[in-house]
């Protein structure tokens, strides 16, 4: 999760089943939608969305939405390991989580390794 006024790097690419050009704020992030791009089981996604509707959750984004070619929707936050102790993270991840159960989506979860090639 990150704020919606991040200023940090940023590694743009175009990818076919990411909506709009898809904006990654760590190496993480850009090889997740690395993976996403030619894993068969996704079929679009979405980085970078924005948490709307409460204003606790407003100014913060979850890093990736995934539609997959069932249709389930899945949510992914990349963490990297030696944050995840952080209090900080945690409510992020709290709030994050709480945010899209109430959307109806139950397939929530972290990313700390990026397996790059699709098992």
């Amino acid at each position: 999760m990150k704020k919606v006024d991040y200023k940090g790097r940023v590694i743009k690419r175009q990818l076919s089943k990411c909506k709009d050009i898809c904006r990654s704020y760590s190496e993480m992030q850009d090889d997740y939608a690395r993976f996403l791009q030619i894993n068969d089981d996704v079929k679009a996604f979405s980085c970078n969305v924005q948490l709307a509707d409460d204003p606790e959750t407003e100014m913060y984004t979850t890093d990736f939405v995934i539609t997959l070619t069932d249709g389930t929707i899945r949510v992914r936050e990349c963490v990297y390991r030696k944050h995840l102790e952080r209090p900080s993270t945690a409510r992020l991840l709290d709030l994050s989580k709480d945010y899209w159960r109430s959307k109806g989506v139950v397939d929530w979860g972290i990313v700390i390794n990026v397996i790059k090639e699709p098992v």
